[in-house]
């Protein structure tokens, strides 16, 4: 077994253990106050606190490069018309 998956096993018991000692009610405040497991107010935010930090530590998406668009009737090298040159002079 990797390392990680000991690690992810390890923190799996003691979540466990610490939401099964705490099974009491307590008064919380959601938009009025309601009593409520510690149980489910400790899984609850567990779950957040997991998905929060899956989200934070996954790789970022590579991002496309972008091709720039060029012109095939436009020569960089093009001569001036006569014109031109008369006004520039």
């Amino acid at each position: 077994m990797s390392a990680k998956t000991i690690f992810i096993v390890i923190i799996t018991v003691l979540v466990t253990v610490i939401l099964m000692k705490n099974m009491d009610e307590v008064n919380f405040w959601i938009f009025g106050t309601r009593s409520i497991p510690k149980l489910a107010v400790l899984g609850v935010m567990f779950f957040i606190g997991a998905v929060v930090g899956f989200l934070l530590g996954r790789p970022r998406k590579k991002q496309h490069q972008t091709t720039q668009y060029t012109d095939p009737t436009f020569e960089v090298n093009k001569p001036l018309d006569p014109a031109d040159e008369d006004y520039i002079n």
